[in-house]
């Protein structure tokens, strides 16, 4: 039940800005983003667990995050890690190339997922729903949210209905200023319906993630990727964004 607003601009000198926040077990362990993986040419943060990881740069300029389906939570038996599927897609060099690889994957492999691959030039939502094929759709120019659900599905996801507007609304960051203060706001927002008690307490629509299971919103990422030179990124575990060595 991760939140990931993505907001493409082709033509500009930041072409994609991505905002983040990965909701998950507060006593799963990680690091923050890294290059723990020294066969590959990837920045990004490690699941202790898996192994794996939620969202990565690559040194060509690629970024990918996966996220949860909606009731998928956690690993199941006889299933890889869906934190294997960034690192595989980020072991090549652009997003339309990463995206073919990974729809040649059996879906079936997996429990269902939603993956974001974006470089400077394409941008493509994959879902996988746990068996059969995976499903490879461009991300739209523009502002777009994933969550749980499909891509900008708004009847589906509450959390996408009352908080899409909101991206749309408000000011778009800066990254050569290091400005992200609107994003940093909004990805801060804890919800204003009340807490859903077949949910574990959690806000419908809140994009900061508050449970009764110690399930929660564990870090935040900004990153911008741009039409020459490496990305930015900083990264936020709570104790304010700091940018990650890229």
């Amino acid at each position: 039940m991760c939140t990931l607003v993505i907001l493409r601009r082709p033509g500009h000198a930041w072409p994609v800005l991505i905002g983040a926040n990965r909701d998950e077990m507060k006593d799963r362990r990680w690091r923050p983003p890294g290059r723990h993986w020294p066969d590959l040419p990837v920045v990004a943060g490690q699941d202790i667990s898996g192994g794996g990881t939620w969202q990565g740069v690559n040194d060509a300029g690629l970024q990918a995050a996966v996220l949860n389906r909606f009731a998928s939570l956690g690993p199941a038996p006889g299933k890889r890690s869906r934190g294997e599927l960034p690192l595989l897609a980020l072991a090549h060099g652009d997003a339309e190339t990463a995206a073919q690889a990974i729809a040649e994957l059996d879906a079936g492999q997996f429990r269902p997922f939603n993956l974001l691959l974006a470089d400077k030039d394409a941008a493509f939502w994959l879902a996988g729903l746990g068996q059969g094929g995976i499903a490879v759709r461009p991300v739209p120019e523009g502002l777009s949210m994933l969550t749980a659900h499909d891509l900008n599905d708004i009847k589906a996801s509450p959390r996408m209905a009352h908080n899409l507007p909101r991206f749309a609304k408000a000011q778009v960051p800066d990254p050569a200023m290091g400005d992200w203060r609107a994003w940093q706001d909004l990805l801060a927002f804890k919800g204003e319906l009340p807490p859903d008690p077949e949910h574990f307490d959690i806000r419908a629509d809140a994009v900061k993630i508050q449970s009764s299971i110690g399930f929660q919103t564990v870090s935040s990422s900004l990153i911008a990727l741009p039409a020459e030179g490496k990305p930015l990124w900083w990264f936020d575990a709570g104790q304010g964004p700091s940018p990650v060595l890229l």
